[in-house]
């Protein structure tokens, strides 16, 4: 999105030089070409109008701004097809046995992306994208998707909204963009909006009072984690407080969740997560924590 824009090719340099410097990367089996998302993947979220729209304004050079915040390059749309492709693949990988868990390293994000317009980086709904695609073709019937980005996931909550197959737990800095998640919540969401400078042990609290008893009620067959980072106490693009310990703890409940209903079946997305540095800490935290290392 231009050499100024955080959400740059940076973060994944960042994450794959971290991994290799922690000595976790040996213990990772990587797909690096996933195939692309499907339209009729896409559509089970999706408008065919916005559809449409994005590839009628994809641009053969320059950029074509969505939004002050999000513009679209030549490429944009193929990295866009290929990151929610990547989820598509890890959902078919997990529900067949070959992995239990997988974090799909991935940019752009997708948890601002409504089902008719981008936002807020996001152009496609990456684990809105592969929640349904579990549903639809391996008939999982409860599904749990975990959001613990700085921003509140608008467009994975617009989009299964009163779901009943779907719980969605996600805490998130408010007020701060996209000021949402605080009103007319559904049923099926569990949203819990803390203040800035919010730190990692009031968290922990939130996820053990607030989320684990919904989840445990809920029992899921799949687990999603929207896996951002900028609530990172290193991270300007929010003012929360937490560190590489919480993401860590985090998972390690998300983990213990799925074992018990889920047959270990986690699959994590990168969303947001800005500082170079904290950002790829906090992965190798996370990925420890996910694959029990």
């Amino acid at each position: 999105m231009g050499s100024w824009h955080p959400e740059c090719p940076d973060r994944l340099d960042a994450i794959s030089d971290q991994l290799l410097a922690s000595g976790l990367a040996p213990y990772l089996h990587e797909n690096s070409h996933p195939e692309p998302v499907t339209r009729e993947a896409l559509l089970r979220v999706h408008t065919p109008e916005y559809l449409d729209h994005l590839e009628s304004v994809s641009p053969s050079e320059g950029h074509y701004p969505i939004d002050p915040d999000t513009l679209m390059c030549p490429h944009t749309l193929d990295a866009a097809k290929h990151a929610a492709g990547a989820l598509v693949t890890a959902v078919d990988e997990v529900m067949q046995d070959k992995n239990s868990t997988a974090f799909c390293c991935v940019r752009p994000p997708g948890h601002h992306a409504m089902p008719d317009h981008a936002m807020g980086f996001c152009f496609y709904n990456n684990v809105g994208v592969a929640a349904a695609h579990a549903m639809a073709v391996y008939g999982v019937k409860r599904l749990a998707i975990i959001d613990f980005d700085v921003h509140h996931g608008n467009g994975t909550e617009a989009i299964f909204a009163n779901d009943p197959r779907v719980l969605m737990c996600s805490f998130f800095q408010h007020p701060l963009f996209p000021n949402s998640g605080t009103e007319n919540v559904a049923p099926n969401m569990v949203n819990i909006p803390v203040p800035a400078y919010t730190k990692g042990p009031e968290v922990r609290e939130l996820v053990a009072t607030q989320w684990i008893p919904r989840l445990e009620a809920h029992q899921p067959e799949l687990i999603f984690i929207c896996a951002g980072f900028d609530a990172h106490r290193e991270d300007d693009m929010g003012q929360m407080g937490l560190v590489e310990a919480d993401y860590a703890w985090i998972t390690q409940q998300i983990v213990k969740v799925a074992d018990r209903y889920a047959h270990g079946r986690v699959i994590s997305s990168l969303e947001g997560g800005y500082n170079l540095s904290a950002l790829a800490r906090s992965v190798v935290a996370h990925l420890r924590a996910l694959a029990k290392l």
